[in-house]
């Protein structure tokens, strides 16, 4: 199986409600595509999403690096020479890790169209069934309390808060929640970066006072502030989540060295893709830290491609895999099933996709 032609398109989403976070908010998704097709006629799909903020990689940036740098690296090569063809990918261009990333999951897809079988079977084929929590955009208390009734009653039985822009509001929008929802309910925060260290640990402190019964604390400080990172570990009994720290393997080796935070996120936009996704699960797998699977604002492409790692890895143990279910529709044919918060793996050959509707080619 050959690689012959890389196209690359675009795909516009709309979200159910705009989603806001400590540094930004989005009402649509507007993300890059690529489809690897060979001289078997089997096609590999990838997606990226242009998460500036987060990742650096704005969609001129992923087009420009697949376009100049990643196309002229693995047009013609063989797919069963996956090693080497992975090597060479993430050598061909410096950081571009959506880039990367979008490409690596094609290539997933076409090595286990060649073997007829599901990547995440490829990868270990721990089950073939997840369970998801939603995230609940930051906004006033009463707001959010409002959309968590809401993912309640959709069937949702576990929370994920977005927090970090007004450490005492942060407070009262918990407490809103909580309330609104009940006890039986799993509430995990994401501050996205949002707080000092000694911040964050007054006002977990203050939540653990109040007895709001946080699962974790999703990346409390600056991404490049390790030592405050563990400080907050060291000085609160919830359990911290590094998110934005783990930006690579190394990262995520240094945090579990460290130990920075209780869990590390693994998100394939910041670390290149399923090929260096599986080394943090390795890593994580010898130093015993559990991981959450996470994406950005992406539609099913790529969260599909997550969802196959998620399904191969015990050691993957929390799931953020809500990116489609946040959309108002879903354009892509094929790949995992969502019940809302179930989400069912495709025993389809590679990554289980067929198609794309209302893509704009670029070419």
């Amino acid at each position: 199986m050959k690689i012959t032609k890389v196209r690359l398109g675009k795909i516009s989403v709309p979200l159910r409600v705009p989603f806001k976070t400590a540094v930004r908010s989005v009402s649509s998704v507007e993300d890059v595509i690529v489809e690897i097709h060979t001289d078997t006629g089997a096609i590999g799909y990838g997606e990226a999403p242009p998460t500036g903020a987060v990742t650096g990689d704005t969609a001129g940036a992923i087009i420009g690096a697949i376009r100049d740098h990643i196309i002229p690296t693995i047009l013609g090569r063989e797919v069963d020479d996956f090693e080497n063809l992975m090597l060479a990918l993430n050598a061909c261009i410096l950081k571009n890790t959506s880039a990367k990333a979008a490409v690596d999951m094609a290539l997933w897809d076409l090595y286990g169209q060649l073997y007829g079988i599901p990547v995440y079977k490829l990868m270990g084929g721990s089950r073939n069934k997840i369970v998801t929590d939603i995230t609940i955009s930051v906004n006033d208390p009463e707001e959010m309390a409002r959309d968590a009734r809401n993912a309640i009653d959709r069937g949702y039985d576990c929370l994920k808060c977005k927090v970090g822009k007004d450490a005492p509001l942060d407070l009262k929008r918990l407490e809103a929640i909580r309330k609104e929802v009940g006890s039986d309910v799993r509430i995990r925060i994401d501050a996205n970066q949002g707080w000092k260290p000694k911040e964050a640990v007054r006002i977990l402190g203050q939540m653990e006072d109040k007895g709001l019964d946080i699962e974790f604390v999703e990346q409390p400080v600056h991404q490049h502030d390790l030592v405050g990172l563990k400080y907050v570990t060291d000085n609160v009994s919830i359990p911290v989540l590094a998110d934005e720290s783990v930006q690579g393997p190394s990262d995520a080796l240094t945090i579990m060295q460290m130990r920075a935070a209780d869990l590390v996120n693994i998100k394939l936009m910041k670390c290149g893709g399923l090929y260096n996704a599986l080394k943090i699960a390795s890593a994580a797998e010898v130093y015993g830290v559990e991981c959450m699977i996470g994406c950005m604002l992406e539609a099913k492409i790529s969260v599909n491609a997550a969802i196959h790692l998620a399904c191969a890895k015990q050691i993957i143990t929390k799931v953020d895999l809500d990116g489609p279910v946040l959309c108002l529709e879903d354009p892509i044919l094929g790949g995992a099933v969502f019940h809302e918060k179930d989400i069912t793996v495709s025993d389809e050959p590679g990554l289980g996709i067929k198609g794309i509707e209302k893509i704009t080619y670029l070419d």
